[in-house]
């Protein structure tokens, strides 16, 4: 595994699993949660060690009871979640509070990896209110990183007015169908790591490119397609429900892309 290091107390692993069909009916997105948790369980056996989830995924419970009771140590474990923007759990620096308590009680841990803003708000004034939280748990050690998820070039700048901690991480989708290179070249030069979301997003005539590139490394187009991220300094979060998959997403580290290859996965 490769990391990346967010500052002096805290480095993340450039693979972690996704989870937010995880615990859900027909591994739906918006199915019903069915407390089945074994891909998660899978995952960690085959050496994930960074796992990311959100409130809004509603399985945050779940995913943290079994990351807590996988036998594997908490120190050797990434945690991600996420706060949404919704009222109930940012109308108030109380709410921010019992929000991140909860994380806590759902994860059985006393601190979190990395703590993120989900998606960005209307309203600047609340996004104040919820970093100034954030930055308080943050220098207490209990959060030890925080960041953004889906937030602009624009509104990273905008931060900068108010934040005593600038967001550490900024997690985006970045895949053939949308790179978003202008971005992530902004946020490397302003040393926020960038995570990228749905990174094996891919359309078919993209697939079997990327396919045709694997065999020179006698890799799949998923383990080209996850290099090339990790080679450019992107953390990525490929979710899968099946062990082989799994294993295959790791997998990444005992090769490198030539120039000429990333010049043409980069023009998919």
């Amino acid at each position: 595994m490769e990391y990346i290091q967010l500052n002096d107390r805290t480095k993340m692993p450039q693979v972690g699993t996704g989870t937010n069909t995880y615990g859900k009916v027909d591994a739906e997105y918006r199915g019903e949660l069915n407390g089945d948790f074994t891909p998660l369980e899978t995952a960690l056996e085959v050496g994930y060690r960074s796992i990311d989830t959100a409130i809004s995924y509603r399985n945050e419970a779940g995913v943290g009871h079994t990351a807590a009771n996988s036998g594997v140590k908490r120190s050797e474990v990434f945690l991600t979640t996420k706060i949404p923007t919704d009222d109930q759990y940012t109308v108030s620096e109380d709410a921010v509070h019992q929000t991140i308590e909860q994380s806590l009680d759902h994860f059985e841990t006393d601190y979190l990896d990395l703590y993120l803003v989900h998606h960005p708000f209307d309203s600047v004034k609340r996004l104040k209110l919820v970093w100034s939280v954030l930055e308080e748990y943050y220098e207490k050690g209990i959060l030890k990183s925080i960041g953004v998820s889906n937030f602009t070039e624009a509104m990273i700048e905008e931060m900068k007015s108010f934040a005593k901690v600038m967001p550490e991480v900024n997690q985006i989708q970045s895949n053939p169908t949308e790179w978003n290179d202008d971005l992530i070249a902004y946020l490397q030069k302003e040393n926020i790591a960038v995570t990228a979301w749905s990174p094996l997003k891919a359309e078919k005539a993209q697939r079997q490119q990327l396919a045709e590139i694997g065999q020179r490394y006698n890799k799949s187009w998923a383990q080209v397609l996850l290099r090339y991220h990790v080679q450019r300094g992107v953390a990525v979060i490929p979710k899968s429900h099946d062990r082989e998959h799994q294993v295959d997403n790791l997998a990444i580290f005992d090769f490198e892309l030539s120039s000429e290859d990333k010049a043409k996965i980069k023009a998919l």
